[in-house]
């Protein structure tokens, strides 16, 4: 569902968004928005583990300022490991994600047994999904922990 601002129709309150056709949904705000951004558009979108999630689109005004770049750093694919760097440093997958997919495929040969359509079918269904969102929240965090080290080294 994507509504555009027209006339103040979204309106961002204290724990609550209030929405065109939907009227004032309960939300978690992780985040302060400025005085100085504009409001453009909102999307309510759901995931296949029943979530929903809102996003905003804001609109503002920033000047950017050129960086100097001080040192730069080589990335390699490698097969056996996730990177090697200019310096033959080598790092690995995170171990647990792999502990995941293992339980992922299991999970999947029991889902294959199941009757299509049954109640039961459609529990595991909702277990692979919640699995596969915890699989990419682990591999988002990994990968946001691991570009944010490289910046900073």
């Amino acid at each position: 569902y994507t509504t555009n601002l027209v006339n103040n129709n979204i309106v961002l309150l204290k724990g609550y968004i209030k929405l065109p056709k939907l009227g004032e949904v309960k939300i978690k705000q992780h985040r302060a928005i400025p005085i100085d951004m504009t409001l453009k558009n909102v999307t309510v979108s759901k995931s296949s583990t029943g979530k929903y999630y809102v996003s905003i689109l804001y609109e503002y005004q920033k000047e950017i300022k050129r960086q100097e770049i001080k040192t730069s750093i080589g990335l390699d694919f490698s097969m056996n490991h996730f990177y090697v760097d200019h310096q033959g440093f080598k790092l690995d997958y995170p171990t647990d994600i792999q502990t995941d997919y293992n339980k992922l495929s299991i999970l999947q040969r029991s889902l294959s047994r199941r009757i299509q359509g049954s109640n039961n079918y459609h529990k595991k269904v909702l277990e692979i999904a919640l699995l596969h969102e915890r699989i990419r929240h682990k591999r988002d965090d990994f990968l946001h922990k691991l570009s944010n080290a490289i910046t900073k080294r």
